[in-house]
């Protein structure tokens, strides 16, 4: 079949409807993965969406290919991606969720799960040559059943968590999927809840649902000083990212949130190895340090994190975008709703929330900035910068090119790596203090404009 090779990333497949991704993509990828999955002998795949307008269009062919290729597919309907994790960990060990992630409101995708394991890269790729060659193999005995996991997963949350005392809060799931359900499990943890688009609606028409952009946290932040609760908590649309903001109206970004989870978790599994991704502060790893932890630092991206966390036996895992794992007391996944009912957990022990959260430590940093590139220019750059590097920067930096150039110096860092989903550079900068900041930057950029004269650096899209 005549497919666009764009929609296959490197953790998913996502596209534009119904330009690049339509129906007959969403038949063709139910055949093609369901012939992958009986080859590995799973028998049953799990089928969840997100509120996406086209979600249902999609998920009835996706269903109708996974059927004809003879499996039996349980169908989880509206949920978010955490939920359909949760399915393929508890009812069955596969599944697909139809989502379009943090994407304009135009693009749907899919995030896959086959025996157990998120797949990336080769595997998705594979996929792709399956679908155009059609050669999958169709099989009789296929099947679908319909179920509802929301109820076993609230019932496996509420009966781990615990929080010290009961905490009034402001959740804006920002018209995304996670409205359907987070709302009403931090009530069941005990919290008295104010609700922010809740109501799931594909057209997203108060503000995109990507908390990890801080004019997405402005309705939050001003919800916070109107209604007196201690702490506000976004999410992104298909709910496995969270945003935190501090009743003062500070937003805490998720590699400030990992010093606080663990701090926690390695109370319990005292030595554990945190796995964080090369975007996140200099100043985790010392935090991890000492609370009795051994900082990892991998690659960006949801499912290498996961697959690595596998391989060392890590209990958490973060990474900047905000996809918290935690492995202790849960199943690995990323997902926003958990790693918020953990927070409230963790901040329930104390009277001042905001105080805990605003005394970790922080740097003077940039956002995400990006370089527009052409496709598949990102990868060859950035090989160019690894190759200067060790010329360009003499000690006290420490190199790394785990993914793309990572630069420390002892009073910050500078990043420069190749996003795995769109053709840009993304570049992050930190310094201890504003002047460091400023000359790693210039440093960075001077390197930059060796490999790519007259880059333009702007600040990140979606």
């Amino acid at each position: 079949m005549q497919i666009s090779p764009t929609i296959f990333k490197a953790y998913d497949i996502r596209g534009i409807v119904p330009s690049t991704l339509n129906a007959a993509v969403a038949l063709g990828l139910g055949r093609a993965f369901g012939t992958a999955a009986r080859a590995q002998g799973q028998t049953v795949v799990a089928v969840g969406r997100d509120g996406r307008l086209s979600g249902p269009e999609l998920s009835a062919a996706l269903v109708q290919g996974l059927v004809e290729s003879g499996v039996e597919v349980i169908d989880i309907g509206l949920c978010t991606t955490p939920m359909l994790y949760f399915a393929a960990a508890t009812l069955c060990q596969s599944g697909i969720q139809i989502t379009g992630s943090h994407n304009p409101k135009d693009y749907n995708g899919f995030k896959m799960v086959l025996a157990g394991r998120a797949i990336y890269g080769e595997d998705i790729q594979q996929l792709r040559r399956t679908m155009e060659a059609e050669s999958w193999q169709l099989a009789p005995g296929g099947s679908v059943r319909q179920a509802d996991v929301l109820p076993a997963y609230v019932q496996r949350i509420v009966g781990d968590v615990k929080l010290a005392r009961p905490m009034k809060i402001v959740v804006d799931c920002g018209n995304g999927v996670a409205g359907a359900s987070a709302p009403g499990i931090f009530r069941a943890l005990g919290c008295e809840v104010v609700e922010l688009f809740s109501e799931v609606d594909g057209n997203f028409p108060n503000h995109h649902p990507d908390p990890s952009k801080p004019e997405n946290l402005r309705d939050l932040i001003a919800a916070l000083q109107d209604s007196g609760a201690e702490l506000g908590l976004a999410f992104d649309g298909d709910g496995d990212r969270l945003g935190i903001v501090t009743k003062d109206g500070q937003n805490i970004f998720p590699d400030r949130q990992m010093m606080l989870f663990a701090q926690d978790v390695l109370s319990r599994v005292p030595g554990g190895t945190i796995l964080f991704d090369v975007k996140c502060t200099q100043r985790l790893a010392p935090a991890i340090q000492a609370a009795g932890g051994q900082p990892l630092m991998y690659k960006t991206g949801h499912s290498l994190i996961k697959a690595r966390m596998k391989e060392v036996d890590s209990p958490l895992g973060g990474e900047m975008s905000g996809h918290i794992f935690f492995k202790e007391r849960w199943y690995g996944f990323d997902d926003g709703t958990y790693a918020g009912c953990r927070l409230l957990e963790i901040l329930s022990r104390s009277s001042d929330p905001s105080a805990v959260l605003n005394a970790l430590p922080t740097s003077h940093s940039t956002p995400e900035l990006n370089v527009q590139c052409a496709e598949g220019e990102p990868h060859q750059l950035t090989a160019a910068l690894q190759t200067l590097a060790g010329e360009a920067f003499a000690a006290p930096a420490q190199i790394s090119t785990i993914d793309g150039l990572r630069v420390d110096w002892p009073d910050g860092f500078g990043l420069i790596r190749a996003s795995n989903t769109t053709p840009v550079l993304v570049l992050r900068f930190e310094g201890h203090t504003e002047e460091a900041l400023r000359r790693i930057e210039a440093q960075m950029c001077a390197l930059l404009e060796r490999v790519k004269p007259g880059a333009q650096v702007g600040s990140a899209a979606h």
